[in-house]
């Protein structure tokens, strides 16, 4: 695993945003890779996505990766994009109503309120994870 000591990764993580995290199984404890955006709100990286498959449209679903993390939140981020390099960290789950308003506010987030349509309905439905690293 890398440190964020380095400046490559450093640059990677204010520029990049499609990732892997690779995830403990929460039912088969297997190792699990996902690929997925993260996203930064006022230094921080959020993992986040639409409430439903079809951006808001249809059913709610349950999302793997986010069971996986609420029952082993322990996990690697894996840049892929400018650099390579695996990070340890740790998941937080955002369930604060007032903090998910404010990532779910941020211009950085405006794919997300487009795709959905609505603030309100991603801040009630969304999945949203706070990245730690190690």
């Amino acid at each position: 695993m890398r440190t964020l000591n380095n400046d490559r990764i450093k640059e990677a993580l204010a520029t990049d945003l499609t990732i892997d995290i690779v995830t403990k199984g929460a039912r088969t404890g297997k190792m699990r890779t996902t690929e997925i955006w993260y996203t930064r709100v006022e230094g921080e990286i959020y993992i986040t996505g639409t409430p439903s498959e079809d951006a808001g449209q249809g059913p709610l679903y349950p999302r793997d990766w986010l069971a996986n993390l609420k029952a082993n939140p322990e996990f690697t981020f894996r840049l892929k994009e400018s650099v390579e390099a695996d990070l340890a960290a740790r998941a937080e789950i955002i369930t604060d109503e007032a903090e998910r308003r404010r990532v779910f506010s941020a211009p950085e987030s405006i794919w997300y309120v487009e795709q959905a349509g609505s603030i309100d309905y991603l801040v009630a439905e969304a999945p949203m994870v706070k990245v730690i690293f190690a």
